[in-house]
């Protein structure tokens, strides 16, 4: 039994290696052993033709954690993102978008050049594209959800760049990614709005 444990933590460290090192991507600055291989070549597919025909460098800088104190307070750790961020930025060149994430932090943020602040909508691309992938409740491993969210976050980006500038670009992968943002949406609202109609039932039900 205790070989079988060592070999399954051989297994499990040598698959995060090999999802770390076995492509090297131009546009993921960082994939922290959560972004699927052929989701970083798509990235990479997107990203050049964007950079060819749009003028714009999209990049992804993904990590598992910041190994950050568990006692950490909520502005420090705040503060200590915006700095790190501020680093990985600095040497990008414009005009860019960055999507960020750290899983184990819950952290997503999405850092736009000013060139393009009236483009790219940070809050839409989030809140449609990427967070809806990474909440979601399902039988997906959390490595899929991040692989999707990302790629899906990522194409958006892409996508609304290029209709500002009435370009088709031939790596997209279409309007998919919204639709799955928005039907896990009204879903979780669903659900909501089912619990609070039980929770109103039970209440008068038991006022009777």
């Amino acid at each position: 039994m205790k070989n079988y444990n060592i070999f399954k933590v051989a297994v499990s460290l040598l698959l995060l290696f090999l999802s770390s090192n076995i492509y090297a991507s131009k546009f993921v600055l960082n994939d922290g052993g959560v972004i699927d291989p052929r989701v970083m070549e798509k990235i990479d597919q997107i990203g050049d033709e964007s950079q060819k025909k749009l003028g714009v460098n999209i990049y992804v800088y993904a990590k598992k954690s910041y190994n950050l104190n568990e006692d950490i307070s909520t502005k420090d750790k705040i503060k200590y993102i915006k700095d790190y961020e501020t680093n990985i930025v600095k040497d990008l060149v414009n005009p860019y978008v960055i999507l960020t994430v750290s899983l184990d932090d819950t952290h997503v943020n999405l850092i736009v050049s000013s060139e393009l602040k009236n483009v790219v909508d940070k809050n839409e691309i989030l809140n449609e594209y990427v967070v809806p992938l990474l909440a979601s409740k399902d039988k997906n491993t959390l490595f899929a959800k991040a692989s999707a969210a990302i790629l899906n976050g990522y194409a958006a980006i892409a996508d609304i760049v290029a209709e500002s500038k009435n370009v088709k670009l031939e790596s997209s992968i279409g309007s998919s990614g919204k639709v799955a943002g928005t039907i896990w949406k009204v879903f979780m609202y669903t659900l909501v709005v089912a619990g609070i109609l039980l929770y109103t039932f039970a209440v008068l039900k038991r006022k009777k």
